[in-house]
């Protein structure tokens, strides 16, 4: 399956488009419905209620134009089937989300259900065979898997507590994903890719700062099986393993590393990893003096510089691709120091 460039670019305007004129409409609803996010711990940074249910713009824009796609091309029930394998248990991790910001679910059963999803994603990845770098030892991919995709979604889940963050960092995922799966003719990533890209960014219309709706657990968790899924489809194009498994991650170094620093924050702190507190790199650069605006463009360029080493690997040869990732390494783990030593809250 072949896609023109003109297709890839409706398919970006048509997400672009309808989920910017789906999130306000939500956000009406969720108004009249009172489905808002009130400022009433300690760790909510707004003053004022925020509606939430963005992310079921996001979930309808993603599903709408997707199967859309697929209907009004060359329609074949094998890409029907690879299409609901990726988007179905997004949207039923998202309904979990819905369900939680409708009802405020304790952390256990939306951890089961991540662990379900995980496990179903891992199984159906393993039996086809689509695995973007598997081991080939079949109880080791399944664990792999499960563990990528729980923690991924748990990564963008923790990385939605700034106005556009989240949003941002996975439109600029998904740009570079759609890029090594066009250059590498992934085709059906791309497509996927490309629709996310579109859909994250109509909604950051409405999300960015001051945020006039928040995209909910429903929209993070969605996102974060989402963009979990096909990073871990993507067969990187590189000339040694180390440069191919590094692709991924390098892809989500920076929600990766906030999830990392506020982990281990909270376990020496003896605090539950499941509360919410001030202690994410969002918060750690407000501290610092930076403003919410400025932060959470700090937080884009970051995510864009290891996106950037990602394609920069795919493209080089064996030697250069190890420099790169060298040097990628070192600054991760320079910001990793640099967070982890500032103040918790």
């Amino acid at each position: 399956m072949v896609i023109s460039p003109i297709n890839y670019f409706l398919l970006f305007v048509i997400s672009y488009v309808l989920v910017g004129l789906l999130t306000p409409l939500m956000r009406k609803i969720a108004i009249s419905q009172g489905v808002l996010d009130y400022p009433n711990s300690d760790h909510k940074s707004h003053k004022k209620p925020v509606p939430y249910l963005g992310g079921v713009a996001i979930i309808i824009g993603v599903i709408l134009v997707s199967y859309l796609a697929l209907i009004f091309s060359q329609f074949a029930w094998n890409n029907f089937w690879l299409a609901t394998s990726m988007l179905g248990p997004a949207v039923v991790m998202g309904l979990v989300g819905l369900w939680d910001d409708l009802k405020s679910l304790n952390p256990l059963p939306r951890f089961i259900g991540q662990s379900i999803t995980g496990l179903i994603v891992a199984i159906i990845l393993v039996i086809n065979d689509n695995i973007g770098n598997p081991t080939g030892i079949t109880g080791l991919d399944v664990a792999i898997t499960v563990l990528w995709i729980v923690g991924i979604c748990n990564s963008i889940n923790f990385f939605d507590n700034l106005d556009g963050g989240a949003a941002g960092t996975v439109a600029i995922t998904a740009i570079s994903l759609t890029y090594l799966a066009i250059t590498s003719n992934q085709f059906f990533i791309a497509a996927l890719s490309i629709v996310l890209v579109g859909s994250t960014l109509g909604f950051l219309i409405w999300n960015r700062a001051p945020a006039r709706i928040y995209m909910g657990d429903a929209g993070a968790l969605f996102l974060g099986v989402l963009i979990a899924t096909l990073t871990i489809r993507f067969e990187p194009r590189t000339d040694n393993l180390m440069s191919s498994l590094s692709i991924p991650i390098l892809l989500l170094a920076i929600p990766i590393l906030d999830t990392t620093v506020a982990v281990l924050s909270r376990l020496r702190r003896g605090v539950s990893l499941f509360q919410g507190g001030k202690d994410h790199l969002s918060h750690r650069l407000i501290r610092f003096g930076l403003s919410r605006k400025f932060t959470v463009v700090t937080l884009w360029l970051l995510s864009a510089f290891f996106c950037s080493v990602a394609v920069a690997i795919s493209i080089l040869n064996s030697k250069n691709e190890l420099i790169f990732l060298a040097v990628a390494l070192l600054f991760w783990s320079v910001l990793f120091l640099f967070f982890i030593s500032s103040s918790d809250f």
